[in-house]
C-alpha cells in the first residue's frame, strides 16, 4: 500500500490530445484561437449590454449574463493549455494545474446544465403567466435561481473530482484527452473504479439528465400554452421569447450527453475529443450569437452603445 501511495500522484500528467494527428494540430490552434477570442468578446458583449441598458434588467437577461460569464470562464479553464500544447512538442500539465483544471471545468458544467433548466422555467412563466411574470420572478427568487445553480455545480464537483484524484494511478500520467476530464482519469486508474463509475452516473443523472427532463417539461406546457393563441403575432412572440433558449439547449445537451453518459473504459476517444473541443471552444461562441441574432433588444442596445461611442470619438476629434 506504501508503494502504491507513492507512485499514486505523478508530477505532472501527458495530455496526448490531437497527438496522433501532428499535421492537424497547427489548423487546430488557430481555428481554436480564432474561436476563443470571438468567444470572450461575443460573451463580453452580452454582459455589458445586460449591465449597461436598464431595459435589460429583466430575469431574462440576468440568466443570460451569468450564463456569458460563465461560458467565459468554462473555456478559459481549458483553452489556454490547449493552445500551448498544439502550439509545441511538450503536452505536459502539471499535477497541481490538472486538478484546478479539473475541479473548475466539472463545475461549471455542471453549474451550465442546471442553469439552462432555470432559464427554461424563466421562459416558461413568461409565455404561460405572464401578467403575474414580474411577481412570480423577482429579483430575490432569480438571485436564489442563479446561486442554487452555481452551488449545485460546486457540490457535485467537490465530491466527484475528489473521489476521482483520490484513485491511485501508480505511475501512469498519459491522459488520451486534450484537458483533464473524470472519464479519462479514471482510466488511468489501477484498482476497480465500480464506486467511481456509479457517482459518475449518479450526478450525470441529477445533473445533466434531470435538468434535461425539467426543461422537456417546461417546453412541452410551454408548446401548449401557444397552441391556444390564436393570434399570429402572438405565436410570433412566443418563439421569439423561447428559440434562443431552445437553440442554446440543444447545442449544449446534444454534445454533452454523448460525452457523460458513456461507459467511462470507451474506445471512442478520437470521436469524444472533437465533441468535447466542440463544446469546450464552438458552444461558447455560438450562445452569444444566437441572443444577438435572435434579440432585437440585445441588438437595439448594442447599436446604440455603438452609436455613442462613434459620436463621442467624433466629438473628441472635432475639439483637437
Amino acid at each position: 500500500m506504501m508503494e502504491i501511495d507513492n507512485v499514486s500522484s505523478p508530477e505532472v500528467f501527458v495530455l496526448l490530445g490531437f497527438s496522433t494527428q501532428p499535421s492537424l494540430e497547427s489548423i487546430l490552434f488557430i481555428l481554436v484561437s480564432g474561436f476563443y477570442v470571438v468567444s470572450i468578446l461575443g460573451n463580453g458583449i452580452i454582459i455589458l449590454v445586460s449591465c449597461m441598458d436598464v431595459h435589460l434588467h429583466t430575469p431574462m437577461y440576468f440568466f443570460l449574463a451569468n450564463l456569458s460569464f460563465l461560458d467565459i470562464s468554462f473555456t478559459t479553464s481549458i483553452v489556454p493549455q490547449l493552445l500551448v500544447n498544439l502550439w509545441g512538442p511538450q503536452k505536459t500539465i502539471s499535477y497541481g494545474r490538472c486538478v484546478v483544471q479539473f475541479y473548475i471545468s466539472h463545475w461549471l458544467g455542471a453549474t451550465e446544465c442546471i442553469l439552462l433548466a432555470v432559464m427554461s422555467y424563466d421562459r416558461y412563466v413568461a409565455i404561460c403567466r405572464p401578467l403575474h411574470y414580474t411577481v412570480i420572478m423577482h429579483p430575490q427568487l432569480c438571485l436564489s435561481l442563479a446561486l442554487a445553480s452555481w452551488l449545485g455545480g460546486l457540490t457535485t464537483s467537490v465530491v466527484g473530482s475528489t473521489l476521482t484524484m483520490l484513485l491511485p494511478l501508480c505511475g501512469n500520467n498519459h491522459i488520451d484527452h486534450f484537458f483533464c476530464e473524470m472519464p479519462f482519469i479514471m482510466q488511468l486508474a489501477c484498482v476497480d473504479t465500480s464506486l467511481n463509475e456509479v457517482e459518475m452516473y449518479v450526478a450525470s443523472f441529477i445533473f445533466v439528465v434531470l435538468p434535461l427532463g425539467l426543461i422537456l417539461v417546461s417546453y412541452n406546457h410551454t408548446a401548449r400554452a401557444v397552441m391556444k393563441i390564436g393570434s399570429a403575432e402572438g405565436w410570433r412572440k412566443a418563439f421569439n421569447t423561447c428559440s434562443s433558449h431552445v437553440a442554446v439547449v440543444a447545442l449544449f445537451y446534444g454534445s454533452i450527453i454523448f460525452m457523460y453518459l458513456q461507459p467511462a473504459k470507451s474506445n471512442s476517444h478520437e470521436q469524444g475529443k472533437f465533441i468535447a473541443l466542440f463544446y469546450t471552444v464552438v458552444t461558447p461562441i455560438l450562445n452569444p450569437l444566437i441572443y444577438m441574432l435572435r434579440n432585437k433588444d440585445v441588438k437595439k442596445t448594442l447599436r446604440c452603445i455603438v452609436l455613442e461611442n462613434c459620436c463621442g470619438f467624433a466629438g473628441s476629434r472635432g475639439n483637437i
